[in-house]
């Protein structure tokens, strides 16, 4: 996670939100990476972990990823958390719970959904607080320079 944690900054420092996933195949080999691609690509699918799972599944050469892992710094939306679930992903590691978009326990638990028809393991917290100061200070960051900017237009 402590790597994955500097992936996720240099993803801000692109000007992305900075989210970061990577998949490990059942040897623990890193199979997919992905960092948020919202705004560079003008892709609204381009979230961190639909980017790992595109390059794994090249990778792998398959759609199915039982026996694989998805580390993640912030909990999957639910757009990610049914691509996962689609996936057949063996088990998912966050970080930091998203309270507002959260798809595995933040808001809502598609994972457990009577709709699910693929049974994962779900790890939360891990390196929690870590994951979330990235976060918050990135958008802390945004409004900062926004007020700055509009205020330099007022002048």
């Amino acid at each position: 996670m402590t790597r994955l944690l500097t992936k996720a900054r240099l993803v801000g420092e692109r000007g992305e939100v900075p989210i970061a996933a990577l998949i490990l195949d059942k040897k623990g080999r890193c199979i997919g990476y992905g960092g948020n691609r919202r705004e560079s690509m003008k892709d609204p699918l381009g979230h961190a972990e639909l980017v790992a799972l595109r390059q794994a599944s090249w990778i792998k050469n398959d759609w199915r990823f039982n026996d694989c892992t998805l580390i993640v710094n912030l909990e999957p939306c639910p757009m990610c958390a049914g691509a996962l679930i689609q996936a057949r992903m063996g088990k998912i590691i966050y970080g930091s719970e998203d309270p507002k978009r959260g798809a595995l326990g933040g808001t809502i638990n598609l994972a457990e959904h009577k709709s699910a028809h693929h049974s994962m393991l779900i790890e939360r917290g891990i390196m929690e607080e870590e994951s979330k100061k990235i976060i918050v200070d990135w958008f802390k960051d945004k409004r900062l320079i926004a007020r700055e900017n509009l205020l330099s237009k007022l002048r």
